[in-house]
C-alpha cells in the first residue's frame, strides 16, 4: 500500500502518536497502585493525569505554529526525545512533585509530536495516498486512547506501575532513530521570533481555566460559584486571545483558515464524535466490572472489541477514501455510529456478552471509517504553509473531545443516579444496580444527541459541498 521509502516515516509517526495518546488513558488504571506505593491520596495522584492533558492541550497550538515556522519534522523529532526522557523520569518513584514534573516533560514532548504528525503525514504522502496514510494515523490515535486500560492492566499484572511509563523508552528510541532517517526535511517558513508568544500564553491560560471549570464542576456541581467564575475567566481569556490573533502581525492561529467552512465543519464534527466516543471508555468499565461483576481482565478483553474493530476497518476506510468520495464515506461512517449508539441503550443485566462485544466492535469499526476521510478533508482545506497549525487545531479538538466526553459522561451518570436516590452520589452504589443502569442509559442518550449533531453536520456538508468549496 505504501512505498518502502515512506512506510518507515509513517511508522515513526504512528508509534509516537500511539504512545502520546496512550499515556493520557493508561495511567488511570494504575492510580490505585501509584497512590498506595507513593503513600498518597487518590485525589493527589490523579493530578498526574490532569496535568498531562492540560499541558498538551495548552501548548499544542504553539508547537503546531512552531512546526510551520521552524520545520514540522524538526519540532517532531525534538518532541520525541523530550517525550522519551519524560517517560523515563516518570517511572522513577521520587514522590508526587517529581512525578508531576516528569508528566509535564512528557506532555511537552507529546504536544510537539501530536501537533505536527498530521502535517508531516500530509507532506510525506501525495493526495492520492493521503487518506490511506491518515487512516493509519487515526488508527494509532484511537488505539492509544481506547486501549489504555487494557494494556495498563496487563502490565500491572506482570510488573510495577513504573513500567507503564518505561515501556515507552525503547519504543521511543527506536521511533526517533527511524524518524531521523525517514521523515521529510522541512525548513519551515520563519524563525522563533515570529512566534506569537502572547497568543500562546492566552491560549494556555484559556485551556487551564477550562480544565479547572470541568474538574470543579464534577466535584462541586456546574452551578457552583467557583465553577461559574472559572467559565467566565475561560470565556474572557478566549475573547482576549481572538482579539490578539486579529491584531498581531504574525498570529499564533491564523483565523483565515476558519473561513473555509469545510475546515470548520470538519473540526466541529470531529469534536462531537470524539466527545461521544469518550462515553464508551468511561461508562463501559462501570457496566462490565460493577454492574455485570466481570473481572478486570475479562472486562478489558471485552472492551478490546472496540480497538479491534477500528484496527480492521480504519485501513479499509483509508483505501476507499483515496478512491471514492471522502464526504460520502464520512457520512456513511457516522450513520454507522448513530445506529450502533442505539445498542448501548438496551444494555442490561442479562444482555449477552457476545452482543456487547458486537456493539463495541461495530462502533470501533465505524469510528475508524469516520476518522480517515474526515482528517484528510481537514488537511486538504489549508495551504501547505498552514499544515502544522491545521494539524494542531485538529489534535486540540480531539483532546478537548476526550475531556468533554469524560466530564459529560460522569456528570450525567451521577446526576441521574443522584436524582433517583434523592441525595448526591459520585460513585457506583452496589446496593442499587438499577440506579446505575438508568443513569448509564441517560448518559448514552446524551452521546446519541452528540452523534446526531455530527450526522447532521456531515449531511449538510455533503449536500452543500459545492457551495462550501466556493466559500473556502
Amino acid at each position: 500500500m505504501f512505498s518502502k521509502e515512506k512506510f518507515p516515516g509513517l511508522l515513526a509517526l504512528g508509534i509516537f502518536t500511539f504512545m502520546s495518546t496512550l499515556d493520557g488513558s493508561i495511567v488511570n488504571i494504575a492510580l490505585p497502585s501509584m497512590a498506595r506505593e507513593m503513600h498518597l491520596e487518590m485525589g493527589q495522584v490523579t493530578w498526574s493525569v490532569t496535568i498531562y492533558l492540560v499541558v498538551i492541550s495548552g501548548l499544542i497550538l504553539l508547537f503546531g505554529r512552531l512546526g510551520d515556522l521552524l520545520g514540522k519534522t524538526k519540532i517532531f523529532n525534538i518532541g520525541s526525545l523530550i517525550f522519551t526522557l519524560g517517560s523515563l523520569l516518570a517511572g522513577i518513584n521520587l514522590g508526587l512533585h517529581f512525578l508531576l514534573f516528569s508528566r509535564i516533560v512528557q506532555a511537552i514532548g507529546a504536544s510537539m509530536t501530536m501537533s505536527n504528525s498530521f502535517g508531516i503525514t500530509s507532506q510525506l504522502f501525495e493526495p492520492a495516498l493521503r487518506a490511506r496514510a491518515m487512516s493509519v494515523m487515526s488508527m494509532f490515535v484511537s488505539l492509544g486512547a481506547i486501549a489504555g486500560p487494557a494494556i495498563g492492566g496487563f502490565i500491572l499484572q506482570l510488573a510495577s506501575w513504573s513500567y507503564i511509563f518505561w515501556i515507552n523508552v525503547p519504543l521511543g528510541v527506536v521511533a526517533y532513530l527511524i524518524g531521523r532517517k525517514a521523515l521529510p526535511e522541512d525548513k519551515g517558513s520563519g524563525t522563533f521570533k515570529d512566534a506569537d508568544l502572547l497568543g500562546a500564553t492566552q491560549m494556555f491560560l484559556t485551556i487551564v481555566a477550562f480544565f479547572i471549570a470541568m474538574s470543579l464542576g464534577q466535584a462541586q456541581g456546574f452551578l457552583s460559584i467557583p465553577v461559574l467564575l472559572s467559565f467566565v475567566a475561560m470565556v474572557g481569556l478566549f475573547v482576549w486571545f481572538i482579539h490578539t490573533e486579529r491584531t498581531v502581525e504574525k498570529p499564533l492561529l491564523n483565523l483565515n483558515i476558519f473561513r473555509s467552512k469545510l475546515f470548520s465543519m470538519s473540526i466541529l464534527t470531529s469534536l462531537a464524535m470524539f466527545t461521544a466516543g469518550s462515553f464508551v471508555s468511561i461508562l463501559m468499565p462501570f457496566y462490565l466490572q460493577n454492574y455485570r461483576a466481570s473481572t478486570p481482565g475479562f472486562a478489558g478483553m471485552v472492551m478490546m472489541s472496540y480497538p479491534v474493530g477500528m484496527f480492521i476497518f480504519s485501513p479499509i476506510a483509508g483505501v476507499l477514501s483515496d478512491k471514492f468520495d471522502k464526504e460520502k464515506i464520512t457520512f456513511i461512517a457516522i450513520t454507522g455510529v448513530l445506529v450502533v449508539q442505539l445498542g448501548y441503550l438496551v444494555f442490561g443485566q442479562t444482555t449477552a456478552m457476545v452482543f456487547v462485544m458486537l456493539v463495541l466492535f461495530i462502533h470501533g469499526g465505524s469510528v475508524g471509517f469516520f476518522q480517515s476521510p474526515n482528517n484528510a478533508l481537514v488537511m486538504s482545506t489549508v495551504e501547505s504553509k498552514y499544515l502544522g497549525i491545521a494539524g494542531s487545531v485538529n489534535a486540540l479538538g480531539r483532546n478537548l473531545g476526550f475531556v468533554l466526553g469524560t466530564s459529560l459522561a460522569t456528570t450525567v451518570l451521577f446526576v441521574a443516579m443522584s436524582g433517583q436516590l434523592g441525595y448526591r452520589v459520585s460513585g457506583y452504589v452496589a446496593t442499587r444496580p438499577d440506579i446505575f443502569i438508568t443513569g448509564m442509559h441517560h448518559a448514552f442518550y446524551v452521546a446519541l444527541v452528540l452523534v446526531i449533531f455530527a450526522w447532521c453536520l456531515s449531511g449538510y456538508r455533503l449536500l452543500t459541498r459545492k457551495n462550501l468549496s466556493s466559500l473556502s
